[in-house]
């Protein structure tokens, strides 16, 4: 049974440059800890945290369980609208029979048939951002290169226009900030005013596409809505309203179109961004890699996401009362999935503080697992392929010209620059 821990401090800057010592610490001292602080129990081994993902007795939300007052937890912040509203519609906090209903119509976007069918646009919007990176000499990785390729591939899927694609980043960036631990006022007034301009924004993008529909998400997902042979009663979930099974009301499709910018990009860009300083740090894998790119790629990319993992941490609340290595988690209780940890956990990766570019062993557990698994893991793995193939082939002299700084973040970690020189 474990005791609470009283040094772990996620909010440090030595953690923040390196949780991964901090993470064996956790693992050493046992398999759940309660983290006053955050008022969570850490789970930092692999195989638990594994197991979890997959365990009907957790949920990302309750409310299709419990009210507020049953399960003892008071209710969100009304300020905090309509941060909440976006939020809890999304396909991430949804549970079973919603979270079904919504992923099957959306999963079709992102059939393997599909993902192959971007490959082309995939490789040449990266070989493209490649060369332009090339041509000035370098600059900020992560603005110039690793951002623009994801955002550009989500929203074309979504059929956002071309002039209208710099506004998705900045409201991303604010609303994904508020799931951080015990996030600002400040962050959560500037995740809000993000959530209604987003809103608003996508409400009269489907709006327009309703009268002029295209090949894009939104107008598949506003066929499926429209669709009478779907039109069935779900089951009413309790605290909340009732949905029609194969069908999105419209909340539901902005959220949706909302999580799929933010989730579809957001992790990417920190792999992204994680992976190059990773390999800046040690030449001589940068130098195998370079050598034969081809051959390493596929196992590159799984180990970069493994060895500096972009989220670190997953929620889950705990719905019946569970059992931890001796330690009973009762239902009410929220639990810390640690990513970051389990990934780095040598019960299951041999060597795991050393990076492997060869390593063909790798179940990390970066895009999750169970019904949340990930629905734009063969994307993501398709941009990060390209991406880093394309800035092999046409910067080969990449080098790092700044020490970077880390974004404070526990919860995602990132870099708030990536200044390269070519």
């Amino acid at each position: 049974m474990s005791a609470a821990v009283t040094w772990f401090d996620p909010w440090s800057p030595a953690f923040v440059a390196d949780p991964y010592p901090a993470y064996a610490r956790l693992r050493a001292a046992g398999r759940a800890h309660w983290f006053e602080r955050s008022g969570q129990w850490l789970i930092p081994h692999h195989a638990d945290v594994s197991a979890l993902l997959r365990d009907r007795r957790l949920g990302r939300t309750y409310l299709h369980r419990f009210t507020h007052e049953e399960f003892g937890r008071t209710p969100p912040c009304p300020e905090h609208e309509p941060f909440r509203t976006l939020d809890s519609h999304g396909l991430l906090e949804m549970e079973p029979p919603d979270h079904t209903r919504i992923r099957r119509l959306v999963s079709k976007a992102f059939t393997p048939r599909t993902v192959q069918r971007l490959v082309p646009t995939v490789r040449r919007l990266a070989g493209e951002l490649a060369e332009e990176l090339y041509e000035r000499g370098g600059g900020d990785l992560i603005s110039l290169f690793a951002e623009p390729l994801p955002v550009a591939v989500i929203a074309e899927m979504l059929g956002v226009p071309h002039a209208d694609r710099g506004l998705l980043r900045p409201w991303s960036a604010d609303i994904v900030a508020m799931f951080e631990l015990n996030p600002s006022e400040e962050t959560a007034r500037r995740a809000v005013r993000a959530s209604a301009e987003f809103s608003d924004y996508l409400r009269e993008l489907i709006a327009e596409r309703r009268r002029s529909p295209g090949e894009d998400l939104i107008s598949g997902l506003i066929t499926a809505q429209e669709d009478p042979e779907v039109w069935r009663e779900a089951p009413h979930r309790k605290g909340g309203g009732g949905r029609q099974e194969g069908r999105l009301t419209e909340q539901e499709m902005v959220s949706t179109c909302v999580l799929l910018l933010n989730a579809g990009h957001e992790a990417t860009v920190n792999t992204t961004a994680n992976g190059w300083l990773t390999l800046f740090r040690d030449p001589d894998r940068l130098a195998a890699l370079r050598a034969e790119p081809k051959a390493l790629l596929p196992t590159a990319v799984e180990e970069l996401m493994r060895y500096d993992t972009p989220l670190q941490m997953f929620e889950r609340w705990v719905l019946d009362d569970i059992e931890i290595g001796g330690q009973v988690i009762p239902r009410g209780s929220e639990v810390a999935l640690l990513f970051g940890s389990a990934n780095r956990d040598p019960a299951r990766f041999p060597h795991p503080d050393r990076l492997d570019l060869t390593r063909a062993d790798n179940p990390h557990i970066t895009f999750g697992g169970g019904v949340h698994y990930c629905l734009g893991a063969p994307l993501a793995r398709l941009e990060l392929a390209a991406s880093f193939g394309a800035l092999l082939e046409r910067a080969p002299g990449l080098h790092l010209a700044e020490e970077p700084e880390r974004k404070p973040g526990y919860v995602i970690r990132g870099l708030e620059e990536l200044i390269v020189e070519v």
